[in-house]
């Protein structure tokens, strides 16, 4: 990844060879007038002597979010070229434009070594804290590359960022500091998600992620087939049975000390999921390497708690397993006690995310934290309701809730939040033969989902489900969401857990 420096000086006295620069779209009567210039991209115009508006109205650069137009110097500066990102309107500017304008120039500087940027005196209403956060994110999150299994890697050629803030320089030193971690534990999910599943099965998994934590003082403890079975963890040895790789319990403990607030992460980690007995089609499990995306956000986001050093003892629960079908798969119609003693038919294999996550979620309401917060690639329905970039959350609790989508709103990552519908439909989550079943009726699988998880919280336990399916992965480059697994909620987590610590 790119290091990060701040410079106290004008930008126009920048070295590097691009710099970067920010402008607004215009709206209303005005819209067919040059695009605005944010106040670092006016310096630079007069720093060169150019009418830089007419230059980009000359291009038809509209500055729509996240598009970029090059202009080049002319010897007027130390820099050969300016790149000017779109921010979209002045009025609607976010931190979230920043991002992905920072994204749409580290695009551009793929094949460039350093460049220098002043994005962040764009946003009036942004700290410039939170905005150097939001542009370090971007440029990191742009510049992510997957490209471990590729004979010649395509790596980003980017080594080294200035950011130009001539006030503020401690707080942009901090906002700097923020995004590196956020973005750097974003990519370590992404990184698990995108792995093929013939590495991280359940077993190879857990040694990973142990192995990221060694020297950072977070505690690990794996739980294997034998104790998981001796404990009663019988969704994760269900689901697991199938497999020639047996499932896990991964618990991660972070523990500052001095600190009385507990939270718990739970994720779900279905290494690869073919459906079990209820086979998917071929087309289906295309993608299905992404069925660990839950878990893969609980473990970055325990990362980036300890690497910022927040005031608050974390859990983290990875439940881990293999959904495969063989002779000794579970069966449609059979019955598994969850560890706790509850009972659960099976009617459907391939709803095998819920039984896993009940296990844990019984775990991590037996350390009886203050909050439990779970995420799981669970449901298709999710992307039914919301489509590919929102997130569906549940839960009961108001103010957890509530704080999520905050923290979801500022960190881009929306989620929307559904109702529990525990009056409407909780009678049909009753098994026939046994306490509860995990599937079998039609329409609301989302809520539904999430209704049949609430069984296993415990009493009083504050508790949000976060529905990851449709957002964990992209098929399509957009912003700063590289093809393939995306990271979220890895920084609404990071961003709730600070905003409460």
């Amino acid at each position: 990844m790119p290091t990060f420096d701040v410079v106290a000086a004008p930008l126009s006295t920048a070295q590097a060879p691009l710099l970067v620069v920010g402008a607004f779209a215009l709206q209303g009567e005005d819209n067919d007038g040059p695009p605005e210039l944010a106040p670092a991209a006016q310096q630079l115009a007069e720093a060169m002597d150019l009418d830089l508006a007419a230059e980009l109205s000359a291009v038809g650069f509209d500055a729509s979010v996240g598009s970029t137009v090059r202009v080049p110097t002319r010897g007027a500066l130390p820099a050969s070229a300016v790149l000017v990102a779109g921010l979209g309107p002045r009025a609607d500017v976010t931190t979230d434009h920043l991002r992905r304008a920072a994204a749409a120039a580290a695009g551009a500087a793929e094949r460039l070594e350093a460049i220098a940027i002043d994005l962040g005196s764009a946003v009036e209403d942004a700290t410039p804290a939170a905005a150097a956060t939001a542009v370090t994110e971007g440029l990191l999150l742009g510049a992510y590359r997957f490209g471990a299994y590729r004979s010649e890697p395509r790596a980003h050629q980017l080594e080294r960022v200035a950011l130009h803030a001539e006030q503020d320089t401690d707080d942009v030193r901090a906002g700097v500091a923020l995004g590196e971690v956020s973005a750097a534990a974003t990519i370590f999910a992404r990184d698990l998600v995108n792995t093929p599943p013939q590495a991280k099965r359940p077993p190879q998994l857990a040694e990973r992620v142990a192995a990221e934590f060694e020297g950072t003082g977070v505690e690990v403890r794996i739980l294997d087939e034998q104790q998981l079975a001796e404990g009663g963890y019988g969704g994760l040895i269900g689901v697991g049975q199938g497999s020639t790789a047996p499932p896990r319990l991964v618990e991660l403990t972070y523990d500052p000390g001095g600190t009385d607030r507990h939270v718990a992460l739970v994720g779900k980690g279905i290494t690869f999921d073919t459906g079990g007995i209820s086979l998917k089609p071929s087309t289906a499990m295309e993608t299905m390497k992404l069925d660990m995306a839950g878990a893969a956000a609980v473990a970055a986001t325990v990362k980036a708690a300890a690497a910022l050093e927040l005031p608050v003892r974390i859990t983290g629960l990875l439940a881990l397993a293999e959904n495969m079908p063989s002779g000794t798969a579970t069966r449609v119609s059979d019955v598994l006690t969850i560890r706790g003693g509850t009972t659960v038919e099976v009617i459907n294999t391939d709803a095998e995310g819920r039984l896993v996550l009940a296990d844990a979620l019984v775990h991590a309401s037996e350390l009886e934290p203050d909050a439990i917060v779970d995420v799981a690639t669970l449901t298709g329905a999710a992307a039914v309701a919301l489509g590919d970039r929102i997130g569906a959350l549940m839960g009961g609790d108001d103010e957890l809730a509530d704080a999520l989508l905050r923290a979801g709103d500022e960190a881009g990552e929306p989620f929307w939040r559904l109702p529990l519908a525990t009056e409407q439909y909780g009678e049909e989550l009753k098994g026939d033969i046994a306490d509860l079943k995990n599937a079998g009726w039609k329409g609301a699988g989302t809520v539904r989902a999430a209704l049949f998880l609430n069984e296993f919280v415990g009493d009083g336990i504050p508790w949000a489900h976060l529905d990851i399916a449709s957002v964990s992965w992209t098929d399509t480059e957009r912003g700063y969401l590289a093809k393939g697994g995306t990271g979220v909620p890895v920084r609404t987590l990071v961003t709730w857990l600070r905003a409460d610590a």
